[in-house]
C-alpha cells in the first residue's frame, strides 16, 4: 500500500504513489459543513446549505488549481455509462448534471474530473505517457457490469495504451464491513469469468463479507494493467467512518467525499 495522508491547510486527503498525476482522494476533514454532514461535505443532494457545498468545493478545487466552476464530473446511477469529457463539459457548482454517468474519462489538460463515493470504490485512471486520465466510481452495480472495461476502452479511444495505465483503488468499505447476500459474489463471479478465490468470506448466518476493492483490482489485471501500476488503499470507509462518509455506518445520513485527478 502506497497511500499517504497529506494536509492542505486543513483540508486533510489521501494520495497514491502510483498516479504521476495531480490527484486526490478527499476526506471528512477540512470543510465548512456542520452538523451530520461536518465537515468537507461534496455532495449537493446530502441536505447540506448550498453556501456550505460551494465553500467546500472552492477549497477541493484550490488544490487543483482551479476554481470551483473549471471541472468536470460524475452523475451517478450505479450503471456502467463512461463519458469522454472536455472543456465543454465544465460543471457548473451546484447545477444540475446534464447527462448519467459513473465515470468520465478525458484527454484535457488542465480539467480535473471527479468522481464521488460514500462506501463505493473509487478508482483513478492515469496513462501518463499518452496524458490520458479517467474517474471511476465502482459501487457493486457498476462494477459487476464491466464499468472498468468500459473506461479503459474510452481511455484508449483518446490515445492510452492500458499497457501505461495505473491505478488508484481509493478508501470504500472494505472486507471487513461490506456484508452482502449471495447475489453479489454470484455477479462477481461472473463478471471475473469465476477468478475469485479469496474475495470473500462466508459467515455462519449465510451472509457474505466481499472485498469489492480486490475484486476491481483482479478485474484490470485481467483487462492487460500491469498489477504493479496497481495501488489499492488499505482503509475502509465503514472502520474509519470519522476519517470518511459511510452510507453504510450512518444509514445514509451523510455527506460525499470525492476522487479527483487531472492532466
Amino acid at each position: 500500500m502506497s497511500f499517504t495522508e497529506h494536509n492542505e491547510n486543513g483540508l486533510i486527503y489521501m494520495k497514491s504513489s502510483k498516479i504521476k498525476m495531480r490527484h486526490a482522494f478527499t476526506t471528512r476533514y477540512g470543510g465548512v459543513s456542520t452538523g451530520a454532514l461536518s465537515s468537507l461535505n461534496l455532495g449537493s443532494n446530502r441536505g447540506d446549505e448550498p453556501e456550505n457545498v460551494r465553500e467546500n468545493w472552492r477549497r477541493v478545487c484550490a488544490l487543483m488549481g482551479v476554481d470551483e466552476n473549471g471541472c468536470a464530473v460524475t452523475k451517478q446511477v450505479h450503471k456502467n455509462e463512461v463519458k469522454i469529457v472536455a472543456e465543454a463539459d465544465k460543471h457548473i457548482c451546484m447545477s444540475n448534471v446534464p447527462y448519467e454517468c459513473d465515470g468520465i474519462v478525458t484527454a484535457e489538460k488542465g480539467l480535473p474530473i471527479w468522481c464521488f463515493v460514500a462506501d463505493c470504490v473509487p478508482v483513478l485512471l492515469c496513462d501518463d505517457v499518452h496524458k490520458v486520465a479517467g474517474a471511476i466510481h465502482c459501487g457493486w452495480r457498476s462494477s459487476v457490469t464491466d464499468i472498468l472495461k468500459n473506461a479503459v476502452e474510452k481511455m484508449e479511444s483518446l490515445g492510452a495504451d492500458r499497457r501505461n495505465i495505473c491505478a488508484a483503488i481509493g478508501p470504500s468499505i472494505g472486507k471487513c464491513c461490506f456484508e452482502t447476500d449471495r447475489d453479489v459474489p454470484e455477479a462477481i463471479e461472473t463478471y471475473l469469468s469465476g477468478d475469485v478465490e479469496g474475495l470473500w468470506t462466508v459467515r455462519e448466518d449465510g451472509k457474505f463479507m466481499v472485498d469489492l476493492r480486490a475484486a476491481n483490482a483482479r478485474r484490470l489485471v485481467q483487462l492487460g494493467l500491469n498489477p504493479d501500476n496497481i495501488d489499492i488503499s488499505d482503509e475502509c470507509t465503514y472502520c474509519s467512518h470519522d476519517k470518511y462518509w459511510s452510507h453504510r455506518y450512518s444509514k445514509g445520513q451523510r455527506g460525499s467525499q470525492g476522487a479527483v485527478i487531472m492532466i
